[in-house]
């Protein structure tokens, strides 16, 4: 079982269809999203189009629940930048119509699939104690020990910091896919445009093995989309971070 998983697309179709085509050329069983599939990006109705089409099995990310839930009559915009996420919020909806919203309003918040080793992952936006708090990078293992609960699977794929990254915790593999539409444009300025893939093998159990790229979160670009590849193989899961440089072929 070979998976794709992606998160935050953000409505970014162009990025989401340029990871689909990478992938496809590699090849994948299963499509994993882990939320924030629409909103704010330039083509949200193409993005769920697409999803629907590779029959992907989605999340419900923070944007997702705000685009079906988000009653617009009691928010106040405290900034030029809110009235305009607000009215970008109030275009989306348009533009997905009524039976799309009411779809995004019925996504779970986790969805959890058993691992041919007998083992289990869970998909989610968040954390599996709470799928509207993103696990960072940058947290400390008590931090995301706190954001695990009690029965998080003995792998979490997530997303929501749009940072990726591959780390051991208490005994759970976690593996942050980073972002599909708002990756971080300075975050891989020593990677984009020369490598589109880093491997990273499977883990002892119990290690601490990390991937993080390098560099300094300064702002979001259309430089480059994040994906990465789950696969068990032979009782151990190996995963591959994708960098798929954007505006030319990956």
């Amino acid at each position: 079982m070979r998976l794709l998983c992606v998160s935050d697309i953000h409505g970014h179709a162009d990025a989401l269809a340029a990871v689909l085509a990478t992938a496809e050329r590699r090849g994948y069983t299963q499509l994993l999203v882990a939320g924030d599939l629409c909103f704010p990006g330039p083509k949200p109705l193409e993005t769920w189009r697409r999803l629907t089409q590779a029959k992907a099995v989605c999340v419900q990310g923070v944007s997702d629940r705000a685009l079906a839930t988000l009653d617009l009559d009691k928010v106040r915009a405290r900034s030029e930048h809110e009235r305009a996420r607000l009215d970008r919020l109030s275009q989306t909806r348009t533009e997905l119509g009524e039976l799309i919203l009411a779809r995004l309003a019925r996504l779970a918040p986790t969805y959890r699939l058993p691992l041919e080793d007998g083992g289990e992952l869970v998909l989610v936006h968040g954390s599996p104690a709470d799928p509207l708090e993103p696990i960072s990078h940058d947290m400390t293992d008590e931090e995301v020990l706190s954001l695990l609960g009690d029965d998080p699977a003995d792998v979490v794929i997530c997303g929501g910091s749009h940072v990726p990254f591959d780390r051991m915790v208490g005994g759970v593999r976690i593996i942050n896919v980073g972002s599909v539409g708002e990756a971080p444009c300075s975050l891989r300025g020593d990677v984009r445009g020369t490598v589109d893939h880093l491997r990273v093998g499977a883990r002892a159990p119990g290690e601490r093995g990390e991937l993080v790229r390098s560099g300094a979160v300064s702002g979001y670009g259309a430089g480059h989309a994040d994906a990465t590849f789950v696969e068990l193989r032979a009782g151990e899961l190996w995963v591959e971070q994708l960098v798929v440089p954007l505006g030319r072929a990956a």
